[in-house]
């Protein structure tokens, strides 16, 4: 029986089988984390699947060291690899040892005895403390396209102290895990046309250009910002009718940047706010055209408007500017854009406030707008 790395070693480097006479063996750089060794290495996909399974789906919570797999979450994932070949990134995958690990350092010098090779019994189990979606993804990515196989993931290895330790990890690993926000994530994403029209929109609209948050999803008070990234992408979106990914045309592109400015033309207090002849705050505190909820709106408004009158929308959308936007406006706006005086984002809100401005451009409703309308309207004579 083995008794320490050093015995390993010896046995490796003397072409003798150790005793455990099936390994993995592992390229590995050792580190030190809370006085405990782990260890960094690089997966081949192909063994991923093989390698570390998840197996604790029927066991209560109190028992797994890990929450059950998302199935939904696999898909998107595994087309993800797929869909980008040549630019796909995946985070290393952490993973608890329960069994002995033996580590061969290359050299005696402060530099070689952290490099080596990192050998695993076979008889070891592995327990994915994160990376379980990660790695049933790769698994269904080479179900379809076996090439993946000698491509490589990185794993971080930590050496299992029992269930109650690889809870902790778990628990440790995502207490302070945050997503990045919606605004940041589009900033951010050069594979989505809709997501790059929406930067694109934001550098070239007058009034889009110096008063769009690019990187938070909300806008502070004290902000000077009057939109956000995140806002201003959705209303795209929906201006054009886009699926995500979905490509956009030059004239599509062209359009959103029209209707945008004629749009702008129409609300003369964002030319302001542009201008700092008046305050962003303010416009927030007082109106409903400043918020997001507002944009989505006019966009709903703008896809039926394009539809409808694709050769003189900008003459109907001149009709904006008889709208009063004013938050003070409850008789219009109460129920709609505003609950309890309050701005609300939800989807029927946005449908009530779309059909708002549709009435006023005289724009038919369609069969879900009359829908909610109807419900709103049966609502207020109660």
């Amino acid at each position: 029986m083995l008794t320490s790395d050093v015995d390993f070693c010896m046995l490796l480097r003397m072409k003798k089988a150790p005793p455990s006479e099936f390994m993995y063996s592992f390229p590995a750089i050792k580190g030190i984390q809370a006085g405990r060794e782990y260890y960094v290495t690089m997966c081949p996909l192909k063994l991923v699947p093989r390698l570390f399974k998840f197996v604790e789906e029927d066991l209560p919570p109190e028992l797994r060291a890990q929450r059950t797999i998302n199935k939904q979450r696999i898909p998107p994932l595994a087309k993800y690899i797929l869909s980008n070949r040549d630019s796909y990134a995946f985070s290393s995958i952490t993973v608890s040892i329960d069994g002995e690990v033996f580590f061969c350092p290359n050299g005696d010098d402060p530099l070689g005895r952290k490099l080596g090779v990192l050998s695993v019994p076979m008889e070891a189990r592995f327990l994915i403390n994160d990376g379980q979606h990660r790695r049933a993804a790769i698994e269904e990515a080479l179900s379809e396209n076996p090439d993946l196989g000698e491509e490589t993931i990185s794993v971080v290895f930590f050496v299992d102290a029992g269930l109650e330790r690889s809870q902790q990890m778990f628990a440790d690993l995502n207490r302070y895990a945050v997503r990045t926000t919606r605004s940041l994530g589009i900033l951010y994403d050069h594979r989505d046309p809709t997501s790059r029209l929406a930067k694109k929109l934001v550098d070239n609209v007058s009034v889009f250009v110096g008063m769009t948050e690019k990187e938070k999803t909300t806008i502070s008070n004290r902000s000077r910002k009057l939109f956000t990234l995140s806002s201003v992408y959705q209303a795209t979106k929906q201006l054009l009718q886009k699926g995500k990914h979905e490509s956009v045309s030059p004239q599509e592109d062209l359009l959103a940047h029209k209707f945008w400015e004629e749009v702008a033309a129409q609300i003369p207090d964002w030319r302001l706010c542009a201008e700092r002849k008046v305050s962003a705050h303010e416009l927030r505190a007082e109106f409903i055209h400043a918020h997001g909820i507002a944009l989505q709106a006019l966009a709903i408004v703008g896809a039926s408007l394009l539809t409808m009158h694709p050769d003189d929308w900008q003459v109907h959308l001149a009709k904006l500017k008889d709208v009063d936007w004013s938050r003070r406006n409850l008789s219009l706006w109460e129920g709609r854009a505003l609950i309890g005086g309050r701005l609300s984002k939800a989807k029927n809100n946005i449908i009530l406030t779309a059909n708002t401005l549709k009435a006023y451009l005289q724009l038919p409703l369609n069969p879900k707008e009359k829908e909610v309308e109807d419900s709103y309207a049966a609502g207020r004579k109660k």
